[in-house]
Formats: structure tokens, C-alpha cells, sequence
């Protein structure tokens, strides 16, 4: 999959300090801002009780003065913006995983998309790509938006604030779900309910939908009839895909070549992630039960999924409430023995499905058991825009913050999770519009460019064009210098024209990128030429390509300690990994070491912005 850092391990000491100085950064400007707004909260909140003091407006039971009671939020909206609000601070705090920089791609977000069909992984890819390029800054900005998301849930009961944080819920879950999860599996051939399918995210977003929607919406039991029956249908689709032939739920292991079923084989899988050995040893035994009894297994799924489907579709009281303590065992069962919590490992991002699904069903349930208290002899259809429930709400959300202290204390929290989530989400809405990787994945892997200050040892040579060059003759030019082997396809060619690219033009004028042929069985110029057509060098103007003599080339070798080894008939079977930044004197300012392993995207990216730095520097100091 393009973009990942397959490179560098998830546990890169310098990818993960700077991850971990970045999150200690921004919380200590999330503290700040939580301060200040606590702050001024206390100072609004004396001058109202000095405005407010006159004993007369404190009788007990009487609401301030020219105000209405507030009535209080619906029990199933309540239930579904604190659920989710918990859950989504979870959600950011998993994201402080010291392997979330490097590991999301690639052990995340890539097996995701590994079954699906190719238009799905070209839409992950370009997450994916964006979250490689800056390892530090997109985990850190996740973290923050999906705190800052949760917090901003819990304390904005009502009113405008409360909306605005569902509608960020649900955006930023649409973009998980479609990133993260790659639509939730649901393009993948083997996806399933037990797995996940449609993915936790999804959930999420219904969820952060269902907060936006006006209060009046949740009057009566009539919404949360409607969600008990969709949640119904669900299941019942659940249950005929999990029943259906072919798919392989229904056997625990295949006959003769003795492979595991799919759900075996995913029990096995997690059971392969740190975790207590008590919750190890329930996978394994859970494992060993599935493979010997699969179509039983599959058989209690399906059936408990079409019961649960049934009894919610006909969403009468004398039903749910069995319905809702079987939906929470049937999840909670999942959850522990197929998804084995889905947060273990250091990469979990979430719980994964099973209890948000349990929560949004006894979200719905609540709803229907507790309605908000309608006038004697209206239906909730008939309730309007006049309607004196509707019009008291409205009332309660024009109060002045003056005379509402509590409502004064909301807002001012709500812009605390505001700042939270923009906190989060500005540095990497910058940063992925920058084309150029960080510059940290290379110093990761390579360390920093060593600073020098000597001599640059001479040359004489022919470029591919057939003209002499040498050190001398390119004073006053600041020569980016490295070795390169006509005959291997490698990423130095990359490297420097995406360096080139990445020069403003006015530096760009007085820089050479330069290269010496470094094998010792090819000296000629259409060697030269044929490297530059292949690697499209013949674009650059300030290229320079130069071979020689061998004896000369060995020379310069020596002299710039580039090891070039080789084998028999000279060819070469190596090359080395070092760039020369030499100042307009001649000098030596700076040296790059590069790592010669395979590299990806992200890190080639990287590298180049290293090199353009390194560049930059030199000549800003001519």
C-alpha cells in the first residue's frame, strides 16, 4: 500500500518521543484553555449572583424571575450524547498509544482495506498516505479531535452547542469510518456482525445525527419505536448474511486440509495480541470450541440475531426489555470472545462495535420507557411549532446567560471542547496540505545531517552532456554531491529532483546536484544518459552526471569514503548511502547518511525535505 513507513518499526524511539512532546505540547494549551475559560466563568458567574442577590428571586422551587423552567433533556437523547461523549474520550485517549504513528497505517488502516475492492484501498490509501507523510502531527490531531469531540458532548446538554457537537461527531466518525474502517468492511466478502460490520464508526455517526436533530424530535416515544425497529431490521439482515451458505461461518475448521473457520481463525488472530492471560486463555478455549462445534456456534449467532431482529421490529413493552438484556449479553459475549475488547494490542483506536451497538439499542429503549412528558391529549404528530412544550423550550434557549448560571457554565465549556477539537484539527488540516513528508521520518531512520566543515576534495570529470567539470570550476555554486550506480534503479534520482522541486527558484539558481558514476565496469557517457532518461534527470538543468577514468573515480571514491564494493568483471554489487553539501567556497558544510534499505513513499518524501534543508542551510549562509 503506498505511503506506509514500512521502513521504520511501530516502536521508532524517534518517531515516538517526538509524538509524545507533541501531545504534552498541546495538553498543556488544552489545560490553558480550559483555565481561562473556568476563569471566566467564575468572574460571569459573581457578577450575576451580585446582580441576582436580592432574596426574593431564591424562593425554593421558583425559577429567576421572567424565565420559564427548563425542562429536562429526553432520557434517550441524554443517554446517546453521554454514552457517546464517554466513548469518544476513550476513543482519544487510545489514540496516545505510543504505536499509533507508525503502526495505524499499516497494521490498521491497511488490513481494513486488504479484502475490499480496489476503488475502497485507493480511498484508504489516500488517508493512509496523508497519516504516513506526518506520523506525529495526524495521531496528535485524532487524539485532540476526538477528546475535544467527547468532552464537548458531555457538557452541552441543549440548545445550539449541543447540535454542534453531535454534527462534529458525526462528521469526524464518517471520516473514521470511511479511513479508518474502510466503510466498515462492508465491501469485503467475509464481512460479518461478529467481525464489526458495518463498522463502529457508523454508529457513531447515527448516534452524532440523532444529537443534532431538534429536541422536538424526541417528544413521545414515537422516535425511539423507530430506532428499536431499524435496529431490528438490521439484524435480521445481520442474521440471513451470517446464515448464508458459502460464506464459511458455518464450519469451525475444513475437512481434510484442517485450515479454521473464519470465525476460528479470527479468535486465533486476536488471541495473537498482548493481553491478560486470563482473557488469552477464554480466546483460546472459545477457539477450540468453535473449531470442534462450528455449526452450533453459527447456528446460536443466527438465531439470536433473528430473535433479537423479531423482537424489535414488533417493539412492544412487554418484549423490549428481555430484547435489551439479550442484546447486551449476545454483544458483550462478542465483544469479549470474537473482538477481544477491540482496544488491546497498543493499536486499538475503539471498543470496536459490539457496545456502542448495545448503547445506541438502550438509547432507543430509553426513549420509548421514558418520553418527554407531553401536554394531556396531544400526540407527539401533533405537536407544532406552537405548540406550549415547544415554545417553552425556546424560550429556555433565549435565556440571557445572565440569569441562567448553569447554561452560562455549559457554554463556556462547550467553547473549551471547541477549542479542544480545533486545536486538533488545525495543525493537520496545514500539514496535509503540504506535498513534502515530514522531515522527522527520515531523521528517524537516518539521524540528523552531520554538520562539517573541511575541504571538499577535488574533481575532474565529464558530465553526460560531454563537458569537463570540476570543484574549481563550480565555485560559487552550492553542490549537492553524492555517488550513484547507472545500472541500479534506486531513489537517489527521486531524492534529488523532489529536493530541486521543493528550492524556491532564487536558491534554486545557485545550486548543482551532482552525482559521480560509482561502478567500476561502466565509465562511459550513453551509461550516464541512459540512467538520467529512466530516472527523468534529463529535466533538471542543474544535473550534473559525471564519469571518468577509473583510476580518477577510485580516487574520489577513497577520498569521500564512498565504499563502492564489487564482484566479478568489475561489476558493481553495492552502493553507498551518502550526500555531500558543499558550500560556494568549496567546503564541506554538511553530510547526509542514508539507509539503503527499500524505502517508501513517506520516507523518500522525507528524505528529500531533509536534503532541500540541508541545501537551504548551506547556501542561506553564502
Amino acid at each position: 500500500m503506498p505511503g506506509m513507513t514500512s521502513g521504520l518499526g511501530a516502536g521508532n524511539p524517534v518517531i515516538v518521543a517526538a509524538f509524545e512532546s507533541a501531545l504534552l505540547h498541546q495538553g498543556a494549551i488544552v489545560a490553558m484553555v480550559l483555565l481561562i475559560m473556568a476563569v471566566a466563568w467564575r468572574a460571569l458567574r459573581l457578577v450575576e449572583l451580585h446582580r441576582s442577590s436580592q432574596p426574593a428571586t431564591f424562593e425554593p422551587g421558583r425559577p429567576y424571575p421572567g424565565t420559564s423552567p427548563l425542562l429536562p433533556e429526553p432520557a434517550g437523547r441524554r443517554a446517546l450524547r453521554v454514552a457517546f461523549g464517554l466513548l469518544w474520550v476513550l476513543d482519544g485517549l487510545l489514540q496516545a498509544q505510543p504505536r499509533m504513528p507508525l503502526g495505524m497505517p499499516s497494521a490498521v488502516m491497511q488490513p481494513a482495506a486488504t479484502t475490499s475492492p480496489h476503488w475502497v484501498q485507493d480511498v484508504v490509501n489516500f488517508g493512509a498516505t496523508i497519516w504516513s507523510f506526518h506520523p506525529v502531527q495526524a495521531p496528535a490531531s485524532a487524539m485532540w479531535i476526538q477528546f475535544g469531540t467527547g468532552t464537548w458532548l458531555l457538557v452541552a446538554p441543549r440548545g445550539t452547542w449541543s447540535r454542534l457537537a453531535g454534527l462534529v461527531a458525526a462528521t469526524w466518525g464518517a471520516i473514521v469510518w470511511v479511513f479508518g474502517e474502510a466503510f466498515g468492511g462492508l465491501f469485503s466478502p467475509g464481512f460479518s456482525w461478529m467481525y464489526g460490520a458495518p463498522g463502529a464508526a457508523l454508529v457513531y455517526v447515527i448516534a452524532g445525527v440523532l444529537v443534532v436533530m431538534p429536541e422536538r424530535c424526541w417528544d413521545g416515544a414515537r422516535i425511539g419505536r423507530m430506532l428499536l425497529r431499524l435496529t431490528g431490521l438490521f439484524f435480521l439482515i445481520m442474521a440471513v448474511l451470517q446464515a448464508w451458505p458459502g460464506r464459511g461461518f458455518w464450519r469451525g475448521s475444513v475437512p481434510r486440509s484442517g485450515a479454521l473457520g473464519n470465525v476460528a481463525q479470527m479468535v486465533r488472530d486476536m488471541a495473537l495480541t498482548p493481553q491478560p492471560r486470563l482473557l488469552a486463555s477464554w480466546l483460546k478455549a472459545f477457539e477450540a470450541f468453535d473449531t470442534a462445534h462450528g455449526f452450533a456456534v453459527n447456528l446460536f449467532v443466527v438465531s439470536a440475531l433473528a430473535a433479537l431482529g423479531a423482537a424489535l421490529i414488533w417493539a412492544r413493552a412487554v418484549v423490549v426489555p428481555y430484547a435489551l438484556g439479550a442484546c447486551w449479553v449476545v454483544c458483550l459475549a462478542d465483544w469479549v470472545l470474537v473482538q477481544d475488547l477491540g482496544f488491546l494490542g497498543g493499536l486499538g483506536t475503539d471498543p470496536n462495535s459490539m457496545v456502542p451497538t448495545a448503547l445506541f439499542v438502550t438509547a432507543a429503549f430509553l426513549a420509548v420507557e421514558r418520553p418527554a412528558k407531553l401536554e394531556p391529549g396531544k400526540e407527539p404528530s401533533s405537536l407544532g411549532a406552537k405548540s406550549p412544550l415547544v415554545r417553552q423550550r425556546v424560550i429556555s434557549r433565549s435565556l440571557t446567560l445572565a440569569r441562567r448560571p448553569g447554561y452560562l457554565l455549559r457554554t463556556t465549556m462547550a467553547l473549551g471542547g471547541l477549542s479542544i477539537v480545533v486545536l486538533g484539527a488545525a495543525p493537520m488540516a496545514l500539514a496535509s496540505m503540504q506535498p513534502a513528508a515530514d522531515p522527522i521520518i527520515a531523521r528517524a531512520i537516518d539521524g540528523e545531517p552531520q554538520v562539517a566543515d573541511f575541504p571538499a576534495p577535488g574533481f575532474h570529470f565529464t558530465d553526460q552532456q560531454g563537458r569537463s567539470v570540476s570543484l574549481v570550476g563550480l565555485r560559487g555554486k552550492v553542490i549537492a554531491l553524492t555517488f550513484l550506480n547507472p545500472k541500479c534503479t534506486n531513489d537517489f534520482g527521486m531524492y534529488f529532483r523532489e529536493a530541486d522541486a521543493m528550492l524556491a527558484p532564487s536558491v534554486r539558481a545557485h545550486v548543482v546536484l551532482a552525482a559521480v558514476v560509482a561502478n567500476p565496469a561502466y565509465d562511459g557517457r550513453a551509461c550516464s544518459q541512459a540512467y538520467d532518461h529512466r530516472e527523468g534527470q534529463q529535466h533538471l538543468g542543474n544535473w550534473l552526471y559525471m564519469t571518468g577514468p577509473l583510476r580518477e573515480r577510485r580516487g574520489v571514491w577513497a577520498s569521500y569514503a564512498a565504499r563502492v564494493p564489487y564482484g566479478r568483471g568489475r561489476a558493481a554489487i553495492g552502493r553507498h548511502g551518502l550526500v555531500f553539501v558543499i558550500d560556494a567556497g568549496g567546503r564541506v558544510r554538511r553530510i547526509l547518511h542514508t539507509d539503503q534499505a527499500a524505502r517508501t513513499e513517506a520516507e523518500r518524501s522525507s528524505l528529500a525535505e531533509v536534503l532541500a534543508g540541508a541545501i537551504q542551510a548551506v547556501e542561506s549562509r553564502d
